[in-house]
């Protein structure tokens, strides 16, 4: 089913705005946030509004009102990735939040789950540093060793060393659904396949994946899968955990507070069930509420047809980024099994003077190493200039930037 774009553009008050004067607002910086529909930002403030309270402390109407949109948001969320119970999402601040989660509380688990000397993590050489730094700290906090895959020339993941780095020492591998600099979409059941030969565990970053394709964690078989809010219509300041059952009940809690605990005596604490014992303190309620809805926003709109209108657009994008002369794109150079957000280079211009130029005709790109600058390095290159594209994005804007990057090879040519 096409998507109605135009009708769609409309929900999103800041896509009508204009920028240095006159120059109408082309977004493609959805791969460091997306914008939010009207839909989102009603709800936001119905809430303060209408139903502003705290949440499971209190049995008056607005505290019973606000627990009910905050649980309800949970539902929404548990049944947008296929999750088995509601019990397996937890609220978090963001996606950084929810890895740093699980590489916490590993190093604090018992057998046989725990991390420590001998063991081994596994990453990738193209994550987020959200999914790098959190592992340093795990392994320099506990004597394991850190080892990670390689990426192709294409931008692709290399797993022809995948039998040697996963291994009977692994104890989690934790990747990249969906790379935010190369835009490749990971083979992740034929590493999540392997980790389950040798009894290791499985983390996903979701965050650019969960936005743009149909995600099921059943299907995936991960044991965590992390992403955030407000990349997927949301509001900044909430992100997910989703974990299988079993393991969140056998992992200790990562923060101590209120609202966490079964009972607390002045001797000692037990601590509630999950999805509460990863939730001390005051949650991000209001924030929740905009989840919610923008999980409401995309199922009405349909992630099958999200993800056929981006396929489409990928295919526009690459092959009108192929026609400018000088430009070098950084990452899978097809639209086959990629998302659609493009890093590029172009031939003796700094990345920063092409998101210059391109802001002043009202173009927003993201320049940079994007929080992965291993991936960069890898590339021999100091940063690039990157375009995503959303739901809400049109051909004609990918002919805008186009348009913009001529401009760009004018002023430094």
């Amino acid at each position: 089913m096409a998507l109605d774009v135009e009708a769609i553009r409309k929900d999103f008050p800041i896509l009508d705005r204009v920028v240095h004067g006159d120059k109408p607002l082309v977004y493609l910086d959805n791969a460091a946030t997306s914008q939010k529909p009207r839909q989102v930002i009603e709800a936001i403030v119905d809430y303060y509004e209408q139903h502003n309270a705290n949440v499971h402390r209190g049995i008056h109407t607005l505290a019973e009102e606000a627990t009910a949109l905050y649980e309800s948001a949970r539902d929404r969320v548990a049944a947008f990735i296929s999750a088995p119970s509601r019990d397996e999402v937890i609220f978090t601040k963001n996606s950084s939040e929810a890895m740093n989660l699980v590489a916490r509380v590993l190093g604090d688990a018992d057998p046989p789950y725990r991390v420590g000397p001998g063991d081994e993590i596994v990453i990738t050489e193209m994550e987020h540093h959200s999914n790098i730094v959190p592992w340093h700290q795990l392994a320099e906090r506990t004597g394991a060793t850190l080892r990670w895959f390689r990426i192709t020339e294409d931008g692709r993941l290399d797993l022809s060393t995948l039998d040697d780095v996963v291994n009977e020492r692994t104890r989690i591998v934790s990747m990249v659904h969906v790379s935010n600099l190369l835009g490749t979409i990971n083979p992740v059941e034929t590493v999540i396949r392997r980790a389950r030969e040798v009894g290791a565990l499985v983390l996903l970053d979701a965050s650019q994946s969960v936005p743009h394709l149909p995600l099921d964690v059943q299907a995936l078989g991960a044991d965590f899968v992390a992403f955030t809010g407000h990349k997927m219509l949301g509001p900044t300041g909430i992100g997910v955990l989703w974990g299988r059952g079993e393991l969140l009940r056998a992992l200790p809690p990562f923060l101590g507070g209120g609202e966490m605990i079964e009972l607390v005596t002045m001797e000692r604490s037990t601590f509630a069930a999950p999805p509460h014992k990863f939730e001390a303190g005051t949650p991000p309620i209001a924030e929740a509420v905009g989840l919610g809805a923008a999980v409401d926003y995309l199922t009405g709109v349909g992630m099958d047809a999200i993800a056929e209108h981006e396929a489409e657009l990928t295919r526009y994008v690459l092959e009108r980024l192929h026609t400018v002369p000088g430009l070098r794109i950084i990452g899978p150079d097809t639209a086959e099994g990629r998302v659609a957000e493009v890093s590029f280079s172009l031939e003796g211009i700094h990345p920063h003077d092409v998101g210059r130029i391109l802001d002043e005709q009202g173009i927003a790109v993201r320049v940079g190493h994007h929080c992965a600058r291993p991936a960069v390095v890898r590339f021999g290159i100091p940063a690039t200039t990157r375009a995503s594209f959303y739901l809400y994005n049109t051909p004609a804007e990918a002919d805008a930037l186009v348009d913009g990057l001529a401009r760009v090879k004018k002023v430094f040519g």
